[in-house]
């Protein structure tokens, strides 16, 4: 059962607003010509800088990326390999949750990050991964740590 959560304390409020703020407006970034769905994603490192990204479409539908994946990978290409919670939003009102292979990308940086849903007009929720994907496969099951 997924435990949802309407706090934020592992953020400052100062934090909480400018998390939600890139957050929503990130779905500006989006590239979606044919879904006309936007998702924006933004992450915030353990060194506290902030990463955003967005989907990116593609005429070869399988070669579309979801906003979290552009999110994380631009985070580790920029050097940051921890992060202390990602977030997400998109034009729905609803808070929307990570896809599969989404919650899978972000299961390889640990169980206990916060995500945070956004919906158009800023209300959320925050669940963590380990309640979106329980029984999950990580680095350790390969003999390995997390990426750190």
């Amino acid at each position: 059962m997924v435990t949802i959560h309407t706090d934020h304390d592992e953020l400052s409020n100062e934090q909480f607003v400018e998390l939600r703020t890139k957050c929503l407006d990130a779905r500006n970034l989006s590239y979606s010509p044919y879904s006309k769905f936007r998702v924006g994603c933004t992450l915030i490192t353990q060194s506290g800088q902030y990463v955003s990204g967005a989907n990116v479409e593609n005429a070869s539908y399988g070669a579309c990326i979801c906003a979290e994946r552009t999110t994380i990978t631009k985070a580790l290409m920029e050097g940051h390999r921890q992060m202390k919670v990602i977030a997400i939003s998109s034009d729905d009102e609803s808070p929307i949750s990570p896809c599969g292979i989404c919650r899978q990308f972000i299961r390889e940086f640990g169980l206990d990050i916060p995500i945070y849903m956004f919906g158009a007009s800023g209300k959320y929720i925050k669940v963590f991964l380990k309640d979106l994907l329980p029984l999950s496969f990580g680095p350790e099951n390969l003999g390995k740590q997390p990426i750190s």
